[in-house]
């Protein structure tokens, strides 16, 4: 029973971070227009109906039925149409689209207000409000992981020796550790679990990094260990043994395969021992590499989404075998969140750590996808205010008139249809977590 109470707050842990990052992200774009003195009548988390909300000020700030994401309304989104073209507009469904759009941007402003509304504030304004949300997530983000980094510290290998191996299997191999004659250079130079490594040929050791990648490149080379065991120090000469292993991608842990679908192999040194993990205080200069990590992960994502898509449909429909690293919906995030809190002979501080970190990935993946240039994310609102100063600059570069602002309205279309799209691939996204879901305890 305590487990799946567990389970549960795993799930509601995810679900409140998720929704105090979109909070904070609505507040990005909240601040600067209020800083810009934009009338903006509503801070929401969620779609639909109204469940509570409370008015202050000009503001209602409240939540919504649908917790799928947040918005602030601000005024004046799109400029009103010049009279005569407005005469001549088409009656097809997208020109009666644009032209609601910008009847309902025009209803939204008081007389006396017409200075308030936001096409008319100067292109970097606009673009300070747009990237206030994915900029809140990115420093939420940074927050996070410094906390997580730094304050409660990461797993690294240490140069405690861990498990000794008895022999060397190469990669494909099907001889097992139980056939194996020859034992392996650490078994064969008297390594046991427990010894700590000092240092290498004489030299202090700076951690596992280095005792690491000299072991990789020192095949059939002899090296001098000293280690600790009790109250003895010891040198033991091992000299590595060339070794086939699989080439694995550093990003998704998963083998590299050459053109025509096979493993990519490569030959290091082979000691055969492993290290043990401890916990350890990190600098920011780690955090930059989590940052970094998450932030390639994610930019990945977005640039293979077709294929993406089509691999969910092949696992939600057809029963494909999901991607462990691939991407998840919020059921997903909250189910794997659910089994980290389960873990009960995990150490909480342990727990912790993962879900913050799961957090903060999640602000990661909130501001890069915010910031692909299309309608109706921020991107979009972005790239019309870039427009829209480009469009000036080029006009004034010529002795031109003032175009007047971009009629940010004939995108409505494409809003429509990519809001349409993104509600459908969340739909499938969702449908397969539940039916086909990533699990951290899936047989192999």
């Amino acid at each position: 029973m305590t487990g799946i109470v567990l389970f549960v707050v795993g799930i509601l842990a995810a679900v409140l971070g998720l929704g105090i990052s979109i909070a904070l992200h609505e507040v990005g774009h909240l601040f600067f227009a209020k800083r810009f003195n934009v009338r903006v009548p509503q801070y929401m988390i969620g779609f639909g109906p109204t469940l509570w909300s409370f008015k202050r000020g000009e503001t209602e700030y409240g939540f919504k039925l649908l917790p799928l994401g947040g918005y602030i309304s601000m005024i004046g989104m799109y400029p009103p149409e010049p009279g005569n073209r407005a005469k001549a507009a088409g009656t097809g469904m997208f020109s009666r689209l644009i032209q609601d759009g910008r009847e309902a941007s025009a209803e939204t402003i008081m007389v006396g207000e017409e200075d308030r509304t936001f096409y008319r504030l100067p292109v970097w304004k606009r673009l300070l409000i747009m990237f206030g949300g994915p900029i809140m997530n990115f420093v939420l983000a940074a927050i996070i992981f410094s906390i997580v980094a730094v304050g409660f510290g990461v797993y690294q290998p240490t140069t405690r020796v861990g498990d000794v191996y008895e022999c060397v299997v190469p990669a494909g191999s099907e001889t097992s550790a139980d056939e194996c004659d020859e034992p392996a250079p650490g078994a064969a130079a008297g390594l046991l679990p427990g010894d700590t490594i000092t240092a290498l040929n004489g030299s202090p050791l700076s951690g596992w990094d280095e005792l690491q990648s000299t072991i990789r490149v020192s095949a059939d080379v002899p090296l001098t260990l000293t280690v600790e065991r009790g109250d003895e120090t010891l040198d033991l000469t091992v000299t590595p043994r060339p070794n086939e292993i699989y080439v694995t991608d550093p990003q998704t842990g998963q083998v590299v395969e050459d053109d025509n679908g096979n493993p990519i192999t490569e030959t290091v040194g082979f000691v055969g021992f492993t290290a043990v993990s401890a916990r350890q205080q990190q600098d920011l200069t780690f955090v930059g590499e989590m940052y970094w990590d998450n932030l390639t992960s994610v930019a990945n994502v977005i640039v293979t989404m077709p294929e993406r898509v089509v691999q969910m449909f092949q696992a939600g429909f057809l029963g494909a075998e999901r991607d462990p690293y691939g991407p998840m919906s919020v059921v997903g995030v909250g189910r794997i969140t659910g089994e980290v809190v389960s873990m009960e002979d995990t150490p909480v501080l342990d727990r912790v750590a993962t879900v913050l970190s799961i957090v903060g990935s999640l602000n990661v993946m909130l501001g890069v996808l915010n910031l692909v240039p299309l309608p109706p994310l921020d991107g979009g609102h972005i790239a019309a205010a870039l427009w829209d100063g480009l469009r000036r600059w080029w006009a004034r570069l010529r002795g031109k008139p003032d175009p007047g602002p971009f009629d940010a309205a004939k995108l409505l279309p494409v809003t429509m249809v990519m809001a349409t799209v993104l509600i459908l691939i969340g739909a499938l996204f969702i449908f397969t977590d539940i039916v086909n879901p990533i699990s951290l305890f899936s047989s192999p």
